[in-house]
């Protein structure tokens, strides 16, 4: 357990401190995260892009006064992009350096020399494990591969990392772990079993509205319920990529840049770019109707 994690006496004052750096958690996703940081367990957060999964792992590494150590998945993604890799330029460079100096004589001690802790660059799992304290955020784990599941199941378990010419890296205090899904496949019950989960919904407009204006002081009220109200009716809809609430916030700076104060057709026609990012979607507003229904002007025809 993070020591700082130790002074928090409820998932209130966590919500409390969140929402000092601009971030609203409901209550269920704040003893979620209590939960986590007071039990040690990685907290695994699910839900659809923009809900802001990614950025509860960066509000809480400021929490914590820790650094946010990030490893973003991919597919492909193996243990050595995750862990650690030898700087083979930097041991090249060195063989040379001995060559030329005639010291290259003695094998074993040079072989020593090239598999120093020095040539060896830390990739974010390593990285969290040598850092205390540390938040690491495993983002998007849903789009690596099976095999890369287990392998980070088997690090989370005990956080260990064996290197073959060096030895056994163990953390000295585990780090806080945040994973991030966006479910575009199921990830298997085993990796789930090691956390705390919890789903993340979008925000009601209330709660958006109330993010808008936490994130942009200098967005009015009025337009960050527009812009809550609106987003909503696009979740509603049968897009092909509903927006988020970072997608919102786009918004909201676009409309901010062009000095609007209210939402109108013509404003909406012209931001949809900011919050729709499929053409097909784009289509789907424009065509039935809904641009008058988001600017609050009528209902769809």
């Amino acid at each position: 357990m993070h020591n700082a994690a130790g002074l928090l006496d409820s998932p209130a004052q966590l919500a409390d401190l969140l929402d000092r750096r601009g971030y609203l958690a409901d209550p269920g996703l704040a003893t979620a995260g209590f939960l986590a940081l007071r039990m040690g367990r990685p907290l695994f957060l699910e839900g659809d892009a923009g809900v802001g999964k990614t950025e509860l792992a960066r509000t809480l590494a400021a929490v914590l006064d820790a650094p946010l150590i990030r490893l973003q998945c991919y597919e492909g993604l193996d243990a050595a992009q995750a862990l650690y890799d030898w700087d083979f330029p930097r041991q090249l460079l060195h063989l040379r350096a001995a060559e030329a100096t005639g010291s290259a004589a003695d094998a074993a001690r040079l072989e020593a020399e090239l598999y120093d802790r020095r040539f060896l660059i830390a990739r974010p799992l390593l990285r969290a494990l040598e850092t205390t304290p540390s938040v690491l955020l495993i983002d998007e784990v849903d789009r690596a591969d099976d095999e890369f599941e287990a392998f980070l199941l088997e690090v989370l378990s005990d956080f260990t990392i064996t290197i073959p010419e060096l030895g056994t890296v163990r953390a000295a205090e585990p780090p806080v772990v945040v994973i991030t899904s966006n479910r575009t496949r199921e990830v298997h019950d085993a990796l789930k079993r090691r956390c705390l989960y919890h789903w993340l919904e979008h925000p009601d407009p209330d709660r958006e509205a109330a993010i808008l204006r936490r994130r942009l002081p200098e967005v009015t009220d009025r337009l960050a319920r527009e812009i809550a109200r609106a987003a909503g009716r696009l979740r509603a809809a049968d897009l092909v990529k509903p927006p988020g609430v970072a997608e919102s916030l786009d918004w909201a700076r676009a409309l901010l840049v062009l000095g609007a104060r209210e939402l109108d057709a013509g404003l909406v026609t012209a931001t949809l770019g900011t919050v729709l990012k499929y053409r097909e979607d784009h289509e789907h507003v424009l065509t039935t109707g809904l641009v008058a229904l988001l600017a609050g002007e009528g209902t769809p025809q």
